[in-house]
């Protein structure tokens, strides 16, 4: 029997040389972004990355990028509150979200920065794919369905991630991806394919790189 959304496969060469080259190139701060007037223009694709506060979402990016201090990671839940834009070599804009959920913060400043977040996944015409992260221990929680079912009105195309793999068992691994699984059948605009990363241990990032150098 085919599976719905079965783990995406380790990259063949090329694919994986493509990843190589992209994430090889300049990749800069460009700024943080807190209104949507505030935004680059949008002349070139981008790809988002939305998680939970505190999912592992700066770590997987300088995972990704091969920079340790490029995406501030904190222990501190909603530390991030704007939109920050990073180029990646000349075709790209790779785009940290602002943590959704539960934060460490005053309501007013969640509320704005969770209107931010939502505004911008409805209204960014060069927005190709939104990687939505995912604890690899905890699964598919109720904001996690929110920002799908807003994925889903907004017809943006988004792939499950599953962040800290290294730090669950693979029986409970298992277990908690067939729930992912399930979560994600319900969301027209899942895409066919999870991703499972460690960010301190290294896996998926070859995987999670050749899939971003394939989107144009």
């Amino acid at each position: 029997m085919q599976i719905a959304f079965p783990l995406t496969p380790e990259p063949e060469e090329a694919a994986r040389e493509a990843g190589r080259r992209l994430f090889a190139g300049p990749i800069d701060f460009l700024k943080g972004v807190v209104a949507m007037e505030g935004l680059p223009p949008a002349d070139r694709a981008e790809v988002c990355f939305a998680g939970r506060s505190n999912v592992g979402k700066s770590s997987l990016i300088n995972a990704l990028t091969g920079r340790k201090g490029l995406a501030r990671a904190s222990n501190t839940p909603g530390r991030t509150q704007e939109i920050n834009y990073f180029t990646l070599g000349d075709g790209h804009y790779l785009v940290d979200l602002p943590g959704y959920g539960f934060a460490k913060a005053p309501v007013q400043v969640v509320e704005r920065w969770q209107r931010l977040l939502k505004a911008y996944l409805a209204g960014r015409p060069t927005l190709r794919r939104a990687f939505v992260l995912i604890d690899a221990r905890h699964g598919v929680k109720p904001p996690d369905e929110e920002i799908m079912g807003l994925l889903d009105r907004a017809a943006v195309t988004f792939q499950a991630v599953l962040t800290k793999t290294d730090k669950v068992k693979a029986a409970e691994l298992g277990r908690n991806l067939e729930h992912v699984r399930a979560a994600l059948a319900r969301h027209p605009a899942a895409f066919p394919g999870i991703v499972t990363t460690s960010a301190q241990k290294g896996a998926g990032i070859e995987t999670l790189r050749a899939e971003i150098a394939g989107i144009g």
